[in-house]
C-alpha cells in the first residue's frame, strides 16, 4: 500500500501506528444487561493487565493482555464472572503500548482484550497479522477451560470480536472474513491492506462500526474507511470525529504524525465510547445501548457525524 518513496513512508510510519472504575453498574456477564451509563467514562471494574506469550493455530507471539480485575494492576486475579473477548490490532509501526489506555478502557468495562505484539516491523504482512489477531482469540477460548490459566472460567466463548488502528484496523476485517465465530467488530481509522481490507469487508454480514477522524492526513476517509464502508453490507457504521486526526486514536504521537482541530486528549474519550458503547451492545448483549449506538443521541451528536444501516 505504502510504496512511494520518502513520502509514503513517512505516511505510513504513522500508519502504524485504572484503579476501581466508577462509570456504570458491572453487567449481568450472562445476559450483558445492565443500565446505560456513560461509556466515555471508566466501567466498573479495575483493569488489571499480563504480557503473555500467544500459541494457536500454528502460530506463537507476545501480546499485552488487559482485563477485567479484582485491583488494577500487572498479575492481579481476574474478576467474577465470564467476560466476552476482543483482539485488537496495533498501527504500523506503532508499540502495543500506544494503546494500554483504550485496552484498559475496554477492560473497564468487561472485556478481555489481547494486543498481539507481532508484524512490529518496516515490512509487516497484513495477511498474517490478521492469522495473529484470529490466533489470539482462539487462544483465549482455550484458556477458559485451561485449568490453571488465569482467565480458566473467564471467558465467554461465543462472543467474540476485533479492533486495531490503521493497519490493526485493516486486519481486523480480514481476520473477520476468515472467522466466523467473530460477532462484531470495531476499528478506529481502518487502513485498506494487501489482502484488501475493502474486499473483505464486503463479504461480511456481522455487525461493523468504523471510527474515522476528519483531519487525517494518513489514512484519511476518502480513500479508506468510506470505501470499506460503502464494501460492506448491513449492519454499518461509519461514525467520523470532527476534528479527529489519525494519530489522535493513541496515547502518544510518534515520527511523522499529524494533527487535527481538536487535542488527543479530547479525542481518545470519544474513540473510547464510540468502541466501547458498540461492543456492549453487540458482544455483551446489552440492549439499553441501542438508543446511544443508533438512536437520536448517535445521529445528532455534535463531536461525530452519523451514517450508518442496520
Amino acid at each position: 500500500m505504502w510504496r512511494r518513496s520518502a513520502v509514503a513512508v513517512a505516511a505510513a510510519l504513522a500508519l502504524v501506528l485504572p484503579g476501581t472504575a466508577a462509570g456504570a453498574t458491572p453487567p449481568d456477564t450472562a445476559t450483558g444487561v445492565t443500565s446505560a451509563a456513560d461509556p466515555s467514562a471508566p466501567g466498573a471494574y479495575a483493569a488489571g493487565y499480563v504480557d503473555a506469550t500467544v500459541s494457536a493455530s500454528g502460530r506463537s507471539f507476545s501480546a499485552r493482555i488487559y482485563y477485567p480485575a479484582t485491583t488494577a494492576g500487572s498479575g492481579q486475579p481476574v474478576a467474577a464472572g465470564r467476560f466476552p473477548a476482543i483482539a485488537f490490532g496495533h498501527g504500523f509501526f506503532q508499540s502495543v503500548s500506544k494503546y494500554y489506555s483504550t485496552l484498559g478502557h475496554l477492560a473497564s468495562w468487561g472485556f478481555i482484550v489481547l494486543a498481539p505484539t507481532s508484524q512490529g516491523g518496516l515490512s509487516p504482512n497484513h495477511s498474517a497479522f490478521a492469522d495473529d489477531l484470529n490466533a489470539a482469540l482462539t487462544w483465549v477460548v482455550a484458556q477458559d477451560g485451561t485449568t490453571g490459566s488465569r482467565f480458566a472460567g473467564h471467558v465467554r466463548t461465543d462472543r467474540l470480536g476485533l479492533s486495531g488502528h490503521s493497519m490493526g484496523g485493516g486486519a481486523s476485517l480480514l481476520a473477520a472474513a476468515r472467522n466466523p465465530q467473530v460477532d462484531a467488530v470495531a476499528n478506529l481509522a481502518a487502513a485498506e491492506t494487501n489482502p484488501s481490507a475493502k474486499a473483505a469487508a464486503a463479504t461480511l454480514t456481522l455487525p461493523v462500526r468504523l471510527i474515522a477522524g476528519d483531519r487525517d492526513t494518513i489514512a484519511g476517509v476518502t480513500d479508506h474507511q468510506r470505501p470499506i464502508y460503502t464494501a460492506k453490507p448491513p449492519t454499518k457504521q461509519l461514525r467520523i470525529i470532527k476534528g479527529g486526526f489519525h494519530c489522535g486514536f493513541m496515547d502518544s504521537g510518534s515520527l511523522f504524525c499529524d494533527s487535527g482541530g481538536i487535542t488527543r486528549a479530547a479525542q481518545l474519550p470519544i474513540s473510547k465510547r464510540l468502541l466501547t458503547e458498540w461492543f456492549l451492545l453487540y458482544l455483551a448483549g446489552n440492549t439499553s445501548y441501542d438508543d446511544a449506538v443508533w438512536g437520536a443521541p448517535a445521529q445528532t451528536d455534535p463531536q461525530v457525524s452519523f451514517e450508518g444501516v442496520r
